[in-house]
């Protein structure tokens, strides 16, 4: 729908660890029809406590805040109305980032991301992006798009109870050698585990591993 007079702005709060980026986000937002920047926060910390204050119908947020609480975990925080009055609704959260692994996309989506954007989109795309997701529907990047078909189209295999094992260890913040002793098994085997478990989740790190392993629920 075509923002008229009648209707009032979306109330949009920016969460971007960089200044200048805030600022050009300012500087393009605030002569856009029917949206209105109600707040800036530098970190996910920042951001709950000004939502709190500013009421925002969406938050733009970015995934890499630096030092403290990442993106996803503000996202979760604010998608299940944590800092939120009872009568307040909870704001919809459209991540805007460089960031498109398979591992980003999944953590975001799972922590309650209306939608998920990069910042090499046209503004126009941003636009409609915020509209639409202040109307409660999905916003995506064509490249985020296709990534989650595919992931559709061709789901990763599930773990084994021997990854599993791993991951609980990973997760204890074992090196491969502990990993090793813990399980009576050779570095070469932990290794080749670890391998395919990164395969799997779609990461490439050991705290990438763990941190979709979380949001998956694959520890407990």
């Amino acid at each position: 729908m075509t923002p008229t007079d009648a209707t009032p702005p979306i109330r949009l709060l920016l969460c971007d660890d960089h200044a200048v980026v805030r600022a050009g986000l300012l500087a393009l937002l605030s002569s856009t029809a029917g949206i209105e920047v109600v707040g800036e926060a530098g970190s996910g910390e920042e951001a709950l406590a000004m939502a709190a204050r500013v009421r925002p119908d969406v938050v733009l947020m970015d995934l890499q805040l630096g030092d403290g609480m990442d993106g996803v975990e503000a996202i979760r925080r604010l998608a299940s109305g944590a800092g939120s009055a009872p009568e307040q609704p909870a704001p919809r959260v459209l991540v805007l980032t460089m960031f498109d692994t398979d591992a980003d996309i999944a953590r975001a989506i799972e922590a309650g991301a209306t939608g998920y954007l990069l910042k090499a989109e046209r503004p126009e795309e941003l636009f409609a992006a915020i509209r639409n997701a202040a109307a409660g529907r999905t916003a995506l990047s064509a490249p985020v798009a296709d990534r989650l078909m595919a992931q559709m189209r061709t789901p990763r295999p599930a773990l084994s109870e021997r990854e599993r094992d791993i991951l609980q260890q990973l997760a204890r913040g074992l090196g491969n050698r502990e990993i090793a002793r813990a399980l009576f098994i050779s570095e070469a085997t932990v290794k080749t585990h670890l391998g395919r478990i990164y395969g799997k989740l779609g990461v490439d790190t050991r705290a990438g591993a763990v941190a979709v392993a979380t949001e998956r629920r694959l520890l407990g």
